[in-house]
């Protein structure tokens, strides 16, 4: 779940839990907002989390000398790894 949908569930929770005013008989509609809100709560936290993350980056270097021409030679290798 996205940063964006937790933001979405959360907002329609809230209209639901706070702002409507109509009672159905078999849906507690009240009891849905709180319900979505929490989801939405959730959805938040993970995407802040999924945001933060670390990634840790290695370079290695390595150097050498081509046998054929004599010229030195540089080769550089960059990874990233996600913990």
């Amino acid at each position: 779940m996205s940063l964006g949908a937790g933001i979405f569930l959360f907002a329609v929770g809230a209209i639901l839990a706070f702002a409507v005013n109509v009672s159905v008989d078999w849906v507690n509609l009240q009891v849905i907002g709180y319900i979505l809100m929490a989801a939405g709560l959730v959805g938040i936290i993970l995407g802040i989390v999924l945001i933060t993350r670390k990634r840790t980056a290695t370079s290695t270097t390595a150097t050498g000398v081509d046998p054929v021409s004599g010229e030195s030679v540089r080769r550089s290798v960059r990874t990233e790894d996600q913990i």
